[in-house]
């Protein structure tokens, strides 16, 4: 499937492999599921590096704002939405952090759980493969709820094994992302998501829920609406 970059409008893409066979047993992922995996993460755009995943954010924040430009022709653009990046996504957070209203938040100083921001802050909140490694992800979300505006977008991507159900990870032998051998608390996996994870945002209270994939199953970014005033 023809893929074409939401954060530089770039068609060329290179693959590299990024799992390791320890992540791949604690997974339990089968061939298929390493295959599509590699490619969200390590496809890239030649043009902007970005993954299979950052576009996916990408088409989701083009979403949230009701454009179809890139994410740099909308910095280039100066658009005057409210943006909160919590932990950053890499490619797209470099970009977005050109614009006027842009907020980057990483943890430790800011805790998904516990945001530091007050109510009705923000027009959209970004985050990318941030939640699985929150113990609470319930309320994390409900977090994002709080301090969006009303109307306001949750956009987000969480690594996603699509033929399986979501899973806690309580109990079982930890698990990290990232470099393994550094054993951060803030890599360790809590969460492993599956085909429901949108209804992560349904117990939250999103009542407006939406998906924008890439190259099936590859990648994939949800999307979260509060309800208006």
């Amino acid at each position: 499937m023809h893929v074409t970059c939401s954060i530089c409008g770039g068609q060329t893409f290179e693959s590299n492999r990024v799992l390791w066979p320890a992540l791949i047993a604690e997974w339990g992922l089968a061939p298929n599921e390493v295959d599509y995996i590699d490619r969200q993460q390590g496809e890239r755009c030649i043009a902007c590096h970005g993954s299979l995943r950052h576009i996916a954010l990408g088409n989701a924040l083009r979403a949230a704002l009701g454009t179809r430009q890139t994410v740099k022709d909308l910095v280039e653009s100066q658009i005057e939405a409210t943006i909160l990046d919590v932990n950053g996504a890499e490619v797209i957070s470099d970009v977005l952090a050109g614009l006027p209203n842009y907020t980057r938040g990483d943890y430790p100083e800011v805790d998904l759980q516990n945001l530091p921001y007050t109510d009705d802050s923000f027009d959209v909140i970004l985050h990318s493969d941030t939640l699985e490694h929150v113990p609470n992800p319930l309320y994390g979300l409900r977090q994002c709820m709080r301090v969006l505006r009303p109307g306001g977008w949750l956009c987000y991507t969480v690594p996603m094994v699509v033929e399986r159900l979501t899973r806690s990870r309580a109990g079982m032998p930890p698990s990290y992302h990232g470099d393994p051998s550094m054993g951060r608390a803030d890599y360790i996996v809590h969460t492993e998501y599956g085909a429901d994870a949108w209804t992560h945002l349904a117990r939250a209270g999103f009542t407006e829920i939406g998906m924008h994939v890439v190259s099936y199953p590859a990648a994939h970014a949800l999307m979260g609406r509060k309800p208006p005033a």
